[in-house]
C-alpha cells in the first residue's frame, strides 16, 4: 500500500506495538484474523491522513518524484525557504518547537500532545500560539518577496 519497502516496514512495526497494547480489547464477537485484519488497516488509513494532512500544510517539504528515475533535486526558492524554516524552527524555545513539530508536521492534536508531554491541552495551545508568533517574526524578512506591490507598481 505504501509503495516503499522501509516505510512498510516501519507501519508493521508500529501495528506489532501498539497491537501489543490493545489485544486487550479484542471482544471474540468474531475471529480473530478478521479483528487484525481491520486494526491493520484502520491504522494504515490514520498513517495516510496523517501524511496527507501534512503534505497539504506544508507542501515545499513533500520530495518531488520523477518517473521511476528517483528523487528530483531542485535547488532554488523552495530548497532556501525549507533551509530558512528549519533554522527558525531550530531557533525556537524547545517547549514550543516540540509542540510546533508535533501538530503542525507529525499531524498530532491537542489532546495526544498534552499526553505526550504531560501538559494541559491548553498549554499545548498557547505553545503552538507562541511557536507560530515567533515563527512569523524570525521569517518575516524571508516573506518580504511574497508581500503584494503597492497599487500603481510597475513589475
Amino acid at each position: 500500500m505504501t509503495g516503499n519497502t522501509s516505510e512498510a516496514e516501519d507501519l508493521t512495526q508500529e501495528i506489532f506495538i501498539q497491537l501489543l497494547g490493545k489485544a486487550g480489547s479484542f471482544r471474540g464477537e468474531s475471529q480473530f484474523s478478521t479483528w487484525l485484519y481491520r486494526f491493520t488497516i484502520n491504522h494504515v488509513l490514520m498513517y495516510f491522513r496523517k501524511l496527507t494532512r501534512r503534505n497539504q500544510r506544508f507542501p515545499c517539504l513533500v520530495d518531488q518524484l520523477e518517473g521511476t528515475t528517483g528523487l528530483k533535486v531542485t535547488v532554488g526558492p523552495q530548497l532556501l525557504d525549507r533551509v530558512a524554516i528549519n533554522t527558525a524552527v531550530a531557533k525556537l524555545p524547545s517547549g514550543c518547537r516540540s509542540v510546533f513539530l508535533k501538530f503542525d508536521v507529525e499531524g498530532y492534536n491537542h489532546e495526544e500532545i498534552a499526553g505526550m508531554i504531560g501538559c494541559s491541552v491548553g498549554n499545548s495551545k498557547s505553545q503552538l500560539h507562541k511557536a507560530r508568533r515567533k515563527l512569523r517574526k524570525l521569517l518575516a524578512p524571508g516573506l518580504a518577496r511574497f508581500a503584494k506591490p503597492p497599487v500603481g507598481t510597475q513589475i
